[in-house]
């Protein structure tokens, strides 16, 4: 057991691992919760899933009553090790030294496996232009100068303003269910470690940041994050059972997200990605607002044949209108759709929203949960969001 304290939000972890016959290593965590009755252990996570969950980057990083960060974050490593080095630096807060390992982990597969970055697969995005290599553990992003002409919204409020979405990203409690971003400034990479067709690209459009200089790209700033299946992708090619599993794990995403009080006017499935253990995960920001800001309408309460413009037509600001979210997604499959209304009805209720809107203007901070509930080492009735 790792003599340190893990401490999040309301709870609490000890933090060991289970050393097998040989050199295999499992997890040995258990999650403590202060309660009335006063603290207790609250669940038994050994499975290597359950743990990666935990100690995800896209929750807020543990406090850590152990300075050693090299070791922690050694230890961490040894019974996460397909998580990168650089992640488990982030999970407990040292950011620096994250950014120094995920940027050579980013480097190792161009210096020694001679790889290339090229265009990110899935479809290319109309804010940002995502990039990637082969082996890499990790996507690269910049913001174009100008929205592509798919762009959904009636005005683009410019590069600075989604640079700071991407910041008020990481310095939030990210619930589990967004990606953390690591930004950098001023950095130089070489050209020859580019496909040449993302090499213009970036040139073209995205002046914004990437200058030519001495036969290497440098970036006024860089965003990384770490690399997951777009999401519409994996629905298009996943066997039907973890297809359904997946979309149904979208919606807690999204329930997550509303509870940190971070809302994605944007339903696309494309702005979402997936993990190996079929968690759900927005990485993409340009259009994240805050919830409490955001007006909640309805064409429900109009009858049949109506023509009037409805009032809410004329509102300033963000309009949300529940119903819309299953159209929102722009899932083909009508299975898969199916699904998701039957798992999440109540988003698609203008009470949920407004409840919710409720208790964050009143300072109330909703319950996320994240433990499954086969780690639980007692039934308190609590709903399990978070699954495998």
């Amino acid at each position: 057991m790792l003599r340190a304290g893990f401490f999040r939000n309301r709870g609490a972890c000890l933090v060991g691992r289970l050393r097998l016959r040989g050199a295999e290593l499992k997890p040995f965590v258990i999650a403590l919760v202060n309660s009335a009755e006063g603290v207790r252990a609250e669940a038994l996570l050994h499975a290597a899933p359950h743990v990666h969950n935990l100690f995800s980057s896209t929750e807020a990083p543990f406090q850590v009553t152990n300075h050693h960060y090299h070791e922690l974050s050694a230890f961490l490593h040894s019974i996460m090790p397909r998580r990168p080095l650089g992640l488990h630096y982030s999970t407990i807060g040292y950011y620096h030294f994250s950014k120094v390992a995920i940027m050579n982990e980013v480097r190792r597969p161009l210096t020694q496996q001679q790889e290339r970055l090229q265009v990110a697969p899935g479809s290319p995005g109309t804010v940002t232009i995502a990039f990637t290599s082969p082996l890499s553990d990790y996507v690269l992003k910049v913001v174009r100068d100008r929205p592509t002409s798919d762009y959904k919204w009636d005005s683009f409020e410019g590069v600075e303003a989604v640079l700071a979405k991407y910041r008020q990203v990481h310095e939030i409690n990210r619930t589990g269910s967004m990606l953390d971003n690591t930004l950098y400034y001023n950095l130089k990479l070489e050209r020859s470690w580019f496909d040449p067709v993302l090499a213009e690209q970036l040139l073209q459009h995205a002046t914004n940041s990437v200058q030519l200089q001495d036969g290497a790209l440098v970036f006024r700033y860089l965003i990384v994050q770490r690399k997951l299946t777009p999401l519409n992708v994996f629905l298009e090619t996943a066997p039907e059972d973890r297809a359904r599993r997946a979309i149904i794990n979208l919606g807690f995403c999204i329930r997550n997200n509303a509870a940190a009080n971070v809302f994605n006017k944007d339903f696309d499935v494309r702005n979402y990605g997936v993990s190996r253990f079929l968690k759900i995960y927005l990485y993409d920001y340009d259009a994240v607002e805050k919830l409490t800001e955001v007006k909640v309408r309805t064409n429900l309460d109009r009858c049949d044949g109506e023509e009037d413009v409805p009032a809410w037509f004329f509102e300033g600001g963000v309009v949300f209108l529940p119903e819309e979210i299953e159209a929102g997604l722009r899932v083909r499959n009508r299975a898969l759709r199916r699904a998701f209304r039957a798992a999440h009805a109540d988003l698609m209720s203008v009470q949920y929203w407004e409840g919710l809107q409720q208790a964050l203007r009143a300072g109330e901070v909703p319950g996320i949960h994240t433990l499954p509930e086969s780690c639980h080492l007692q039934d308190f009735g609590a709903h399990t969001i978070a699954t495998e």
